[in-house]
């Protein structure tokens, strides 16, 4: 299982060498998309990922640094479809959404576009509850609310946090959270995390990572603390984790 990180910084202003939250999991011919921050599309497109095997897009919340890219991801496939004559590799695309108002408005700007966004495939869009989003063989990923939008024990949890478990590992993607204690309901242990440090430091993800049994960490969605003190950052993560944990960058892909 692959990991491109094709947007590794949090909601900030433009940053040079970063674009916003965002990743594809790759199994075999399958690829899987988590969140669509801006130019996901397009940083995969540069690194020969082939935007014609993405199965499903999956989104944590309706941030614009989390869906700023989703209508262009779309657009890109749609344009690669027709320069090709080959149509997406599963027939389709599924899109997971916790807020479908923000799918009126990507398929309002969409269909303004040419050939007014007419496909010969379809774009299922779906609304994310808790529990198991889906299981299709390759990938099973289960949905947990989160108290980053303070919605946790709210009737309609608009920010999730996901366990995506594939070719016999677990991964936990933690998308924005109000605080790490959030993701106790997601795992216990896992190979991989892909824990966001746009609204914490590190020094508060060690305190949690030590009370986990976590084989990799991965810091994404980062913040002003690795943005700004980007040599002081791995130096300390160095000496918290060890080799345990990664500072990730634009378009580093990792296997797990």
């Amino acid at each position: 299982m692959k990991i491109h990180f094709l947007g590794t910084c949090a909601g900030t202003e433009p940053m040079p060498g970063r674009k916003h939250a965002s990743i594809a999991v790759e199994s075999g011919k399958n690829i899987y998309w988590f969140d669509a921050g801006e130019g996901c599309s397009y940083t995969a497109h540069l690194l020969g990922i082939d935007l014609l095997k993405v199965n499903k897009v999956v989104i944590s919340h309706t941030h614009m640094d989390h869906v700023g890219g989703l209508g262009n991801l779309l657009w890109n496939i749609r344009k690669l479809v027709i320069m090709r004559k080959q149509l997406p590799l599963h027939g389709g695309i599924e899109v997971y959404l916790p807020n479908m108002e923000t799918w009126e408005g990507v398929m309002l700007i969409l269909k303004n576009t040419e050939g007014g966004f007419k496909t010969d495939y379809p774009i299922n869009v779906m609304p994310v509850e808790e529990g198991v989003l889906f299981d299709d063989g390759i990938m099973r990923v289960t949905a947990f609310p989160n108290s980053h939008l303070a919605c946790l024990n709210s009737p309609k949890c608009l920010s999730f946090s996901y366990l995506i478990e594939c070719e016999g590992k677990r991964l936990v993607y933690s998308g924005d959270v109000g605080k790490y204690e959030d993701l106790d309901a997601v795992f216990e242990e896992c190979d991989g995390l892909i824990i966001e440090t746009g609204h914490f430091g590190i020094n508060t993800a060690y305190e949690y990572w030590k009370t986990k049994k976590i084989d990799r960490l991965f810091f994404s969605h980062n913040g002003r603390e690795i943005l700004n003190y980007p040599e002081e950052s791995q130096e300390k993560v160095k000496k918290y984790f060890g080799d345990k944990a990664i500072i990730c960058e634009d378009g580093m892909s990792v296997t797990l």
